[in-house]
């Protein structure tokens, strides 16, 4: 099966976001901060991560570059999840993740994100 991680500090994300995965067939684990994010990385092992930027404890800069320094780790897709819309917060994120996403976002085009990725 395949594994995602949401990881985001709306609670109303992480729920339209889980229910969606698992309808469409992924096994979810979700974070609520960089923190719990990394520790289920790690433990986990997920093929994709949704992942916000703006999060307390690590942001998503942080985690996602947590995942790139790791051997074990660097295949792992990284998709962020994100208010920030400004030009060069887009180009940040697309130097570090393999996609971005800014919010307000449509649920169809986060499944068809993860499905070309996976």
């Amino acid at each position: 099966m395949k594994r995602i991680l949401i990881a985001d500090d709306e609670p109303n994300i992480l729920l339209s976001l889980d229910f969606l995965m698992r309808k469409n067939g992924y096994e979810v684990f979700i974070a609520r901060d960089g923190k719990e994010a990394v520790d289920i990385i790690q433990d986990k092992k997920p093929q994709a991560v949704i992942l916000d930027i703006m999060m307390p404890e690590m942001d998503g800069y942080e985690v996602c570059q947590f995942i790139r320094k790791d051997e074990d780790l660097k295949h792992i897709k990284v998709i962020f999840l994100t208010a920030k819309t400004q030009p060069a917060d887009i180009a940040k994120g697309l130097t570090m993740a393999d996609s971005y996403i800014t919010k307000p976002f449509s649920t169809k085009d986060i499944v068809k994100e993860v499905e070309s990725l996976i």
